[in-house]
Formats: structure tokens, C-alpha cells, sequence
């Protein structure tokens, strides 16, 4: 389904309010993290996303909402965010309705950003086999135009954390010729989001990671 008409769908279900969370602003674009089972910590770098929010609104011509919202898969609501974001340490677990879920959310138009915060790599790519079982995920070359529509990665995604050592990885899961699923690993790109204070990043590691976020995100709404 073309982005048209999930913007239709959004339409629809913008009066439908996630639990457990106030109401917010729906002409402004925010970052729903997911909350996933399986025991792992979904809920990772509280203040990585809204200062992801913060760069966009200053580096785009975005209208940003100033907070994060967070979303299970099941959640009526779910259609309410074009763009999802998951990280964490752990194991991930979806449950089949979950799965079949999250894959009409995609094919409806919606966008999965997954960030590898190291340890939930055999799990995500176990969990997004239930979702698209006949699909892989396939690593990005450093010409697609994630790298290049903003800000410019002409070797590909930037080095956050160390993790194994190595360069990170970049990879995407296509569903008839559109990337739905944006998978980062062996970099981090989300701590690089956080307060200084979290990691200790450098002010030009997280800028590095704020301008990268910024592309994922302008590319995952104009596709």
C-alpha cells in the first residue's frame, strides 16, 4: 500500500489514544518506541529520542513533537505512527498476532528502525522471519540514498560504540521495492542520540549519530 493511503489510515485512527499516555499533537511527527517481549530492555536510552526530535525539528523543516511515544504491536493505536523504533540489549520475542501485525503495519506503509544496542541480533532476526518469511534482510551499499539525502555518509553508516570491532552494518528488508525495515548493527547509532552524560560520546560522535538519525527519518517519510 503506498504512503497515500496509510495517510488515510492515519487519518482515520488519530482519534484512537495509546494507553497509559496523554494525548498529543497529531500534526506533530514523533518517534514510537515499541514494547517488545521476550525480556529484553525495550524501554533503553530514555533520552535518546527526544533529542533525536529536537535535532530534526532544528535541522529540517519537520514539526516535531518534543517527547517520545511507545507503542506494543498489538496496540490499537499502533497506525497512528508512521515510523517505529526499537533498540535494546536482550531477547525479543513477538507473538504470531504480533507478527502479522506488525507486517500489515508495514505493508500498509509504515517503517520499522531497529538499532542493535548489541546482544539483540539473533533474536531480531529470528522474530523478523515471522513477519516476512520471505524476505531477507539484505545489507545496504554505501550508494543508496539513506546515505546521501541529507547529510552525506559516502562510506556508509558512522562508528558510535566499538561493540566487536569491525564497521558497522547497515540493512534493510524490502517489500515490493520499498524498504519497510531498517536494521543498524555493530555501531549504535541510538546512544549516540542520548545525553552526553549516558556514554560519554564525543560532541562529534553524537552529531554523527543526530545527522544519521535524521536521514533514516526523512528517508522512512518520503518513501
Amino acid at each position: 500500500m503506498t504512503r497515500f493511503y496509510f495517510s488515510i489510515f492515519l487519518f482515520v485512527v488519530s482519534s484512537i489514544q495509546v494507553p497509559g499516555q496523554d494525548a498529543w499533537d497529531k500534526s506533530e511527527f514523533t518517534i514510537a518506541r515499541v514494547k517488545y517481549n521476550g525480556g529484553g530492555d525495550w524501554y533503553n536510552d530514555r533520552s535518546c529520542i527526544r533529542n533525536m526530535l529536537r535535532f530534526l525539528s532544528q535541522n529540517t523543516t519537520l514539526r516535531t513533537a518534543s517527547e517520545e511515544r511507545y507503542v506494543e504491536l498489538n496496540d490499537p493505536g499502533l497506525y497512528s505512527y508512521p515510523f517505529l523504533f526499537m533498540t535494546g540489549h536482550g531477547k525479543i520475542e513477538f507473538s504470531e498476532a504480533e507478527a502479522k501485525e506488525l507486517r500489515t503495519y508495514l505493508v500498509a506503509g509504515g517503517f520499522l528502525y531497529a538499532d542493535d544496542d548489541y546482544g539483540m541480533d539473533e533474536s531480531f532476526r529470528e522474530q523478523i522471519k515471522k513477519v516476512f518469511p520471505e524476505e531477507d534482510l539484505v545489507e545496504l551499499p554505501f550508494n543508496f540514498e539513506l546515505f546521501h539525502n541529507v547529510f552525506k555518509f559516502p562510506n556508509g553508516i558512522p562508528k558510535i560504540h566499538e561493540h566487536d570491532g569491525g564497521p558497522g552494518k547497515t540493512f534493510g528488508v524490502f517489500h515490493d521495492d520499498r524498504l519497510v525495515i531498517l536494521y543498524t548493527f555493530n555501531t549504535n547509532i541510538s546512544d549516540g542520540w542520548a545525553d552526553p552524560e549516558v556514554h560519554n560520546n564525543t560532541a562529534n560522535i553524537r552529531e554523527k549519530a543526530l545527522k544519521f538519525g535524521t536521514n533514516i527519518i526523512v528517508y522512512a517519510l518520503s518513501h
